[in-house]
């Protein structure tokens, strides 16, 4: 597992971590059943504090990248099928509350198209 940390970098250390760890498992490099280092373990070897790894952990386990099992520590979940599915369920909570909020499908499709810009980076569109 290759990682690195800018500490000098605009991005929380926590938040580098959890990308480079997620987008490793959607590439492959992390395959489904690896156990991951302890928390202890990472932190010292990236010279991070304990919490800042546990963050990423939980985040990991948030968005099933991870899965922890107690004394067997935390494992690469399969990411694919489990990223996947809880896309589609955030997408169906959203579709029910903009519903529910009396938004159109326009309006809904704006919204968004408005969050992924910010968060992919927008064409420019508004």
């Amino acid at each position: 597992m290759q990682l690195s940390i800018d500490h000098a970098g605009p991005t929380p250390p926590y938040e580098q971590l959890r990308a480079q760890i997620a987008e490793q498992a959607r590439a492959g490099a992390l395959p489904a059943g690896l156990k991951l280092p302890t928390v202890r373990a990472l932190a010292e070897q990236l010279g991070l504090a304990a919490n800042t790894v546990a963050r990423a952990y939980r985040e990991l386990e948030a968005d099933g990248v991870v899965e922890t099992h107690g004394r067997r520590g935390t494992l690469v979940a399969a990411v694919g099928d489990t990223a996947h599915r809880l896309a589609s369920t955030a997408a169906n909570e959203y579709a029910e509350r903009v519903h529910r909020l009396g938004l159109d499908r326009d309006e809904a499709q704006a919204a968004v198209t408005g969050a992924l810009d910010l968060v992919y980076g927008g064409l420019g569109r508004s």
